[in-house]
């Protein structure tokens, strides 16, 4: 009951992060730094770490929401709801800024990729509507996370969470969009997303 009146809570304030949204970066690189947030997520926010996402390029609406379910508990993320206790709003709206600062850099698997499986990705995409909420070229918007250039076997954890009901936002579009949705299709999504610009 708590968590569902939290995540209702955090959902009628949603349209207002974007304006509460204040942080400092420098504040926040400050923080990032002395919580060791770069040993999992890379040093200027682009993961080298298996299955654990680069935060460099996204926005500050998406990360301030995400670390506040952690904080809370909404979203279950281990080591990061431990590591989220304990910060101030201030304080996740100043690692938001200091995220949102940095460039998102280049996809990991290169922008190529065989052109036949890139076909069938684009697609799925397609298909999926994957570009209505997250944008066409996939860099997010709001609280929609950037998918383009992420790392390729995060995103497949993603959306296979998402898929299996073992991950959830703070609403169910995503579980509904990945009904049904098989292994080598989320696979070839995930190839097809890590690698556009």
């Amino acid at each position: 009951m708590r968590a569902s009146l939290l995540a209702a809570a955090v959902l009628a304030a949603a349209p207002f992060l974007a304006a509460n949204a204040a942080g400092d970066p420098g504040r926040g690189e400050a923080l990032v730094r002395e919580r060791q947030c770069g040993s999992r997520h890379g040093a200027v926010g682009v993961s080298s770490t298996p299955n654990i996402p680069s935060l460099a390029g996204h926005t500050d609406e998406f990360i301030t929401l995400q670390l506040i379910l952690l904080r809370e508990q909404i979203r279950i993320a281990p080591p990061m709801n431990d590591l989220a206790q304990g910060l101030t709003d201030g304080q996740v709206e100043d690692i938001a800024a200091w995220y949102m600062s940095l460039p998102a850099g280049l996809p990991a698997g290169g922008t190529e990729g065989d052109p036949a499986r890139m076909a069938e990705g684009a697609a799925l995409s397609e298909k999926l509507r994957c570009g209505v909420c997250h944008l066409p070229d996939y860099r997010g918007r709001a609280q929609m996370p950037r998918l383009a250039g992420q790392r390729e076997d995060y995103l497949v954890h993603a959306m296979t969470g998402y898929r299996d009901g073992t991950r959830h936002g703070t609403d169910t579009n995503m579980n509904a969009v990945m009904y049904g949705v098989t292994d080598a299709q989320v696979a070839t999504l995930a190839y097809y997303l890590a690698r556009q610009k």
